[in-house]
């Protein structure tokens, strides 16, 4: 492990069990077998170096989502978002912690990739006819619980049973997907209105047909989508 990991690691362990969220340098430094010069040529000062802990935890976090392949069932793929997601965080709690921490003011830009790719799946769901909702609320929710249920079982492992995050990731899912093909009635509008916003997004982000329509058209129709797809 080189010295600028140490450091990064070092760091992490020492705030995830602070109990004032705060650390200092010399104690980093201690524990990762380093010099004070040596911290402050990787990191600047002590903000970098929090700034550094945090986007070190969701690169790592990242790199996992970024090698997922999607398969041909995106319910299956949101699924699977879902779990992976919570055995990071079991895996790495530390960072975890930080990543989450309300003492992160302006979130990194790794933290709106992660949204990007939930989205990025959601849009598939409802191109496949399967989601009740805007993609774009249904990531918020998803995310939401998924970020809950991944600090609850990391910091209050004991009061929780093992099950608790596959029950609760289904309870979201059944809120947000439809079992199969569109249903008649309301909720079969809203999913139709939110399948077609979805592949009219396609179309136009492929430079595909969209029957002619003008810009103004696609916006209004958009609204339009928008509107029917939010119960």
């Amino acid at each position: 492990m080189n010295a600028k990991t140490a450091i990064l690691e070092a760091a992490a362990e020492l705030l995830a069990t602070s109990p004032i969220a705060d650390v200092s340098t010399r104690a980093v430094c201690e524990a990762a077998g380093v010099g004070a010069p040596t911290l402050y040529r990787h990191f600047g000062d002590k903000e970098g170096l929090l700034s550094a802990v945090v986007d070190h935890g969701f690169e790592q976090y990242l790199s996992g989502r970024r090698a997922a392949k999607p398969s041909a069932d995106p319910v299956s793929d949101l699924r699977a978002g879902w779990d992976s997601h919570v055995a990071f965080a079991l895996s790495h709690p530390s960072y975890y912690r930080l990543m989450y921490s309300p003492a992160v003011r302006t979130p990194p830009e790794a933290a709106a990739e992660a949204q990007r790719l939930l989205l990025l799946t959601l849009e598939r769901c409802a191109s496949a006819g399967r989601l009740r909702v805007a993609p774009a609320v249904a990531a918020q929710l998803v995310m939401a619980a998924n970020v809950g249920v991944a600090l609850m079982l990391i910091t209050h492992r004991d009061l929780y049973s093992e099950d608790v995050s596959p029950r609760v990731r289904d309870a979201v899912h059944a809120a947000i997907l439809t079992p199969g093909a569109a249903a008649a009635g309301p909720a079969g509008l809203s999913t139709a209105a939110t399948q077609l916003g979805a592949l009219l997004g396609q179309s136009t982000s492929d430079g595909a047909d969209t029957g002619g329509l003008s810009r103004a058209e696609l916006a209004l129709m958009r609204e339009w989508l928008l509107r029917l797809s939010t119960p």
